[in-house]
């Protein structure tokens, strides 16, 4: 039996590798004989700097002083390519939710401000092209940090100005562009979901409250995206709040396309390309891939790893199997994904937090009653 293993980390819980680990140890105590494969694989968020030096290791590791998304004073590294010019960023390394303890997450005080510092870093070391994996952010700023830290201004309507925070979206009234309009420098925001900037499906209905926003703070911040949205308009005549892409990392996509003319890239297909994913299925003969995420829920199907695996073999007639930490959708949304199988770790028995606390062992079960019930001796 030869299977692949392409998991997402399990946030706040496992790291991707050690959740491959689990399942590997899984898969060999359904079959000791199986032959198996990883693709250390991102969506753009959390893990995206390993993923792409396990496929380009040509890269330099760099480091810079930077700001957390409260302000604070951090290094955070870069990969980069003296040879291409080219710089690979990963937002959550400055901007992420994992830098916060859980008392400090409030994405109406948080920034992208410290990722719009590394990516300044690395125009300065001579980037010409720059990908920003854009996931796991902590911020609802739509990239107002970024174009902060690259000499952008905002004003309020008395004239005063403006630091980047999600408080400050609503207040912003007039934007002052730099000199520098980076023409000569190629942005991609390497993106892994599809909502749009606001409205039911944008980011701030949809993932404010995971950032630490009560009720009243994501209406507060849902209005701030759709004035900021208005003044961007208005002010730099560009319109890209409806754009699928444009709501992630709390709308920072929708900053780099609009600051910085950047072209949205799927997370998942630019890390499976690396991979020679298509190759690999082919060459070694595949027959059952298990991937896996946090959460499997209606966000899933807006770009998330899972969905995007499942969705590059869909014509391959390779089941896809898949561990989540909790399963929010019915089993007919579960086959539309494009999944054989899904198994959870929650189970309303155990204990509150018990699928975090046992999250390792709990995998290796999950992945091995999976496969028994595939039956793929």
């Amino acid at each position: 039996m030869n299977v692949l293993l392409i998991p997402d980390a399990f946030k706040d819980s496992l790291s991707a590798n050690d959740v491959s680990d689990a399942m590997r140890r899984g898969v060999l105590e359904f079959n000791p004989q199986s032959q198996i494969f990883h693709i250390p694989a991102s969506d753009g968020g959390e893990g995206f700097l390993n993923s792409v030096k396990h496929y380009i290791d040509s890269l330099a590791e760099k480091e810079c002083e930077t700001v957390d998304p409260l302000g604070r004073p951090i290094r955070a590294g870069y990969l980069y390519s003296e040879t291409t010019k080219t710089a690979f960023i990963e937002l959550a390394k400055a901007s992420g939710l994992e830098l916060l303890t859980y008392a400090e997450r409030n994405p109406l005080q948080t920034s992208t401000i410290g990722t719009g510092i590394q990516i300044r870093d690395a125009m300065q070391i001579g980037a010409t092209t720059i990908y920003i994996g854009i996931g796991g952010s902590a911020t609802n700023d739509a990239g107002m940090g970024i174009a902060q830290a690259l000499g952008f201004q905002f004003r309020d309507a008395e004239g005063n100005i403006l630091n980047a925070a999600g408080s400050n979206l609503s207040s912003v009234h007039l934007v002052i562009e730099p000199e520098n309009n980076f023409s000569n420098i190629s942005f991609f925001a390497i993106n892994d979901v599809l909502n749009p900037l606001f409205g039911p499906n944008g980011a701030a209905f949809t993932y404010a409250k995971q950032k630490g926003a009560s009720s009243e703070d994501t209406m507060k911040l849902e209005q701030g995206l759709r004035q900021f949205s208005e003044v961007i308009h208005s002010e730099l005549k560009k319109d890209f709040a409806n754009l699928p892409g444009s709501g992630a990392a709390g709308g920072a996509a929708f900053g780099l396309k609009s600051f910085l003319n950047a072209e949205y890239i799927s997370g998942v297909s630019f890390i499976l390309k690396l991979a020679r994913f298509q190759k690999l299925i082919f060459s070694e003969k595949i027959d059952v891939i298990i991937t896996g995420e946090g959460c499997i829920d209606q966000q899933t199907a807006f770009g998330k790893l899972v969905y995007g695996v499942a969705n590059e073999v869909r014509d391959k007639n390779i089941p896809v199997l898949a561990i989540c930490g909790k399963l929010n959708l019915h089993p007919r949304e579960v086959k539309s994904l494009g999944l054989h199988k899904v198994a959870q770790l929650y189970h309303p028995d155990q204990e509150d937090g018990y699928s975090f606390t046992h999250a390792t062992e709990l995998i290796q079960q999950r992945t091995l009653d999976l496969l028994k019930e595939l039956d793929l001796r």
